[in-house]
């Protein structure tokens, strides 16, 4: 693909996100989503009918080979990224496919591996990277702004309805605040540091679906850094984030949807950035997947596959930290009773 050529989107999964997606859309220079799939034909022709889309189809299988689309959306629920991202990929489509990326590690390296080999364009769709105010953030740190970078807080939670037969509540289908929004801090923290935790100290309580409801986690990395990260699905949190230098600090109020950010040097306010576009945020990360489509780029520098798969890595070792205190005589789990876990120990 050249420079400048329009890029041909198609949407798998018409759910909410993907309205707010194909609305950002718009704002897109050289982008156009041509098609929309979904797991019934009438779902896919009211979706096609609201965004005023040509091409609607009753299977994934068929948006998938469609001819004229360059890249297809996935916007499904979690435990089926997976298959749908491989499905693509085997049909030689690029991708941009929704956070988490999968369900697991294990997942992600299946994915990224052959994506790898194929040498067909992937990637994460975490748009917080791609928002001007973190864009701006990360200038003032390369520029040496804040010294050196040695600590940050991140936290993202809101309080979700309680319906423990809907997916947020139900383990099998990738609840629980770790995968849906616990994962924002931890990618932040990945962007800020460039490398996975050398340690995790963890803490979660355990809802009666045997669901993380809220969780604390303490990353170490190397020279002594930290990340303190909160999330949950049952307390609304200040979602803000904070950056630490050794001159001073940056602070990012709700960051994993950032419109501005404020830097302060030496303890004293020196600036604030704000950005008013319209845009929502998923054109931002949208312009990065066309703008890499259209230079024959198979990843994204900004969002690099080894990351996401480290990222994912990283939620495992979590995960598997809860897991061990959840099996032991100890701390016996029973999915019928809230309880509280926590651990502390290497990656």
């Amino acid at each position: 693909m050249t420079r400048n050529q329009t890029i041909n989107w198609g949407i798998l999964g018409p759910g909410s996100i993907a309205h707010s997606f194909v609305k950002d859309l718009h704002h897109v220079a050289d982008a156009k989503v041509v098609a929309v799939g979904s797991r019934t034909l009438d779902n896919a022709e009211r979706f096609a009918k609201q965004h005023h889309i040509a091409k609607a189809y009753g299977s994934y299988a068929s948006l998938i080979e469609d001819a004229e689309v360059d890249i297809i959306y996935i916007a499904t629920p979690h435990a089926a990224h997976a298959a749908n991202m491989l499905a693509c990929l085997r049909a030689g489509k690029a991708v941009l496919c929704e956070k988490p990326f999968t369900m697991n590690g294990q997942e992600a390296e299946e994915i990224v591996h052959y994506a790898k080999q194929a040498k067909v364009f992937l990637m994460e769709a975490m748009w917080t990277r791609f928002l001007p105010a973190v864009v701006q953030a990360r200038k003032w740190i390369d520029s040496g702004r804040i010294g050196e970078v040695r600590m940050l807080t991140a936290n993202f939670g809101f309080r979700a309805h309680r319906d423990e037969s809907s997916r947020l509540f139900d383990p099998r289908l990738g609840g629980g605040a770790l995968l849906e929004v616990g994962i924002y801090p931890i990618s932040f923290a990945s962007m800020m540091f460039g490398q996975a935790p050398a340690a995790i100290a963890t803490h979660a309580h355990i809802g009666a679906t045997g669901i993380d409801e809220h969780f604390s986690a303490l990353f170490t990395y190397s020279e002594g850094r930290t990340a303190v990260l909160n999330s949950s699905i049952g307390l609304h949190l200040a979602n803000d984030a904070y950056i630490y230098g050794t001159d001073g600090y940056i602070h990012l109020p709700v960051f994993l949807a950032a419109q501005s950010a404020s830097l302060y040097v030496n303890g004293a306010f020196a600036e604030t950035f704000v950005y008013e576009g319209a845009e929502a945020g998923y054109a931002f990360e949208a312009a990065e997947a066309t703008r890499c489509l259209q230079a024959g780029l198979s990843e994204s520098s900004i969002m690099p596959l080894d990351e996401t798969l480290q990222i994912m890595q990283t939620l495992d070792a979590v995960k598997q930290q809860w897991n061990a205190l959840q099996s032991t005589p100890s701390h016996p789990f029973n999915p019928h009773h809230d309880q509280s876990i926590h651990s502390g120990g290497q990656q």
